[in-house]
C-alpha cells in the first residue's frame, strides 16, 4: 500500500497514546502504507515513557516475556544504525549482580536459560566484576554480563519513532483527549473520528476507555546524578530486582543504575501500588538511593540533579496486552507493559502490524492476547 492523505472517510488506523509503544505502533502501521492518526491527550513521550528507565534488556521471568524482550532487543540492535545521536543509544550491556552464593546459583540458571535461547551471556567472578565496574563495592559474588543489552534516552527515542511515522504519512495530534471508543469510531473532544483500526496504547490510563482491562498504575521514583563520565560502564542490576520489580507487592526498592551519554547516571528503582496518588514520598526515594549506594558507595555523596515520579501500567500476570479486543469491533490493545515498554515497544508494534496485515508474527502472540482477561461468556 502507498501512504495517502486522510479523506472524509476517515483513517485506516488511529493510535491512542503517543508514548513509546504508541509511537512504535504508529511507525509500523504507517510503514505498511496505512493512513495513521496518533492522538495524545498531553504531550508525546510523556506518561510512562518518561517515568521509566531507558533499558533495552532481555528478561526471563517467563517464556513469553523472554521471547518478547529477545525479539525487541534484537530489533533495537538492527535499528541502531538509523538512530540519531540525540536518542543516545548505548550498547553498554547489562550486568546482573549476585551478592552471595545463593544468588550466584541463580545467575548460573539464568546463564543456562539464555544459552538455550541463543542469547549471549557470560558468567563473571568477583575479580572480573571489579575490573568491569570498579565503582562497585568490593564484596560481591559475581554476576552475569549480557552484552546484547543497551540503553536509550527513552523520551527522545519515542519522539524519533513518531517522526519516522510522520515521514511515512502519519499525523500526530497532541492535546486531544479521547472520551470514548465505539466500533471503528473514536470520540475525541467532541469530534468523531472513524478508522478501520483503533489501537489503544494509553498505558496505565487505558482502563478509562476499556474498564475491563486489568491494568493498574504502579508508581515509581527515578533520580539522575551530576555528570560523572565513566563511573558506571554497563547497566547494573541486582539479581533481586526481578523479585521486587515483577511481584505485585505494595512497595519495593531495588538497585538499578544505567549510564547516560551525558555522563549522568539514571538511578532506580522503586515501585508502589498507591493508585494515582502522585504525592512525593521522600522515604521511598531515600531507601531507593540508599540501596543504590550499598552497591556503588560513591553515590552516597553524589548530588542528584533531578528526582521525579511516574506511573507504569502493570498487569496481574506481568505480561502486556497485545492484540484485538472483540467486544469493540476494530479495537486493538497495546498496553500493560509496566517498566518494559521501552524494551518491548518495537516487538509490540511488530506483532500488531503483522496480525493486522494477516502475517505470522516472529513469535507466538497468544500469551499476550488481551481476551485472556475476559470470562468465556464475554467473548
Amino acid at each position: 500500500m502507498t501512504a495517502a492523505a486522510p479523506t472524509a472517510a476517515g483513517y485506516d488506523a488511529i493510535v491512542i497514546g503517543a508514548g513509546i509503544v504508541g509511537a512504535a505502533c504508529a511507525r509500523s502501521l504507517a510503514n505498511d502504507g496505512r493512513r495513521v492518526l496518533v492522538l495524545e491527550a498531553r504531550r508525546a513521550a510523556s506518561g510512562a515513557t518518561s517515568a521509566g528507565m531507558g533499558h533495552l534488556v532481555v528478561l526471563d521471568d517467563s517464556a513469553p516475556q523472554l521471547a518478547l524482550t529477545a525479539l525487541s532487543t534484537a530489533q533495537w540492535r538492527e535499528l541502531a544504525r538509523e538512530l540519531p545521536p540525540e536518542v543516545e543509544h548505548d550498547p553498554c550491556g547489562t550486568i546482573w549482580i549476585a551478592t552471595d552464593d545463593a544468588e550466584l546459583a541463580l545467575v548460573r540458571e539464568k546463564h543456562g536459560v539464555y544459552a538455550a535461547h541463543d542469547i549471549a551471556s557470560e558468567m563473571v567472578g568477583p575479580r572480573q566484576l571489579a575490573e568491569l565496574e570498579p565503582s562497585l563495592r568490593a564484596v560481591l559474588a559475581g554476576g552475569l554480563l549480557v552484552p546484547g543489552d543497551g540503553v536509550v534516552n527513552q523520551p527522545r527515542a519515542a519522539l524519533w519513532l513518531l517522526e519516522q511515522a510522520r515521514a511515512a504519512g502519519a499525523i500526530v495530534r497532541e492535546g486531544c483527549r479521547v472520551d470514548r471508543i465505539d466500533a471503528h469510531v473514536v470520540h475525541c473532544d467532541g469530534e468523531l473520528l472513524r478508522a478501520e483500526l483503533v489501537v489503544l496504547a494509553g498505558g496505565a490510563e487505558s482502563p478509562a476507555l476499556v474498564p475491563e482491562l486489568p491494568i493498574v498504575p504502579r508508581k515509581g521514583y527515578l533520580a539522575t546524578t551530576e555528570p560523572r563520565p565513566g563511573l558506571v560502564r554497563h547497566q547494573l542490576v541486582e539479581l533481586g530486582y526481578l523479585a521486587h520489580a515483577h511481584t505485585m507487592s505494595t512497595e519495593s526498592v531495588a538497585f538499578n543504575v544505567e549510564p547516560r551519554a551525558s555522563g549522568e547516571l539514571l538511578v532506580g528503582s522503586s515501585r508502589q501500588l498507591v493508585g494515582w496518588d502522585d504525592s512525593f514520598d521522600r522515604d521511598v526515594l531515600a531507601r531507593m538511593l540508599g540501596r543504590a549506594a550499598e552497591f556503588i558507595p560513591a553515590l552516597a555523596t553524589m548530588p542528584m540533579t533531578r528526582t521525579w515520579t511516574g506511573f507504569r501500567p502493570a498487569t496481574p500476570d506481568k505480561l502486556p496486552l497485545i492484540g484485538p479486543w472483540p467486544p469493540v469491533p476494530g479495537l486493538w490493545i497495546a498496553a500493560g507493559h509496566e517498566g518494559l515498554g521501552i524494551t518491548t515497544s518495537l516487538a509490540t508494534a511488530r506483532i500488531v502490524a503483522d496480525l493486522v496485515a494477516g502475517r505470522e508474527p516472529p513469535i507466538d502472540a497468544t500469551p499476550f492476547t488481551p481476551t485472556r482477561v475476559l470470562a468465556p461468556s464475554s467473548l
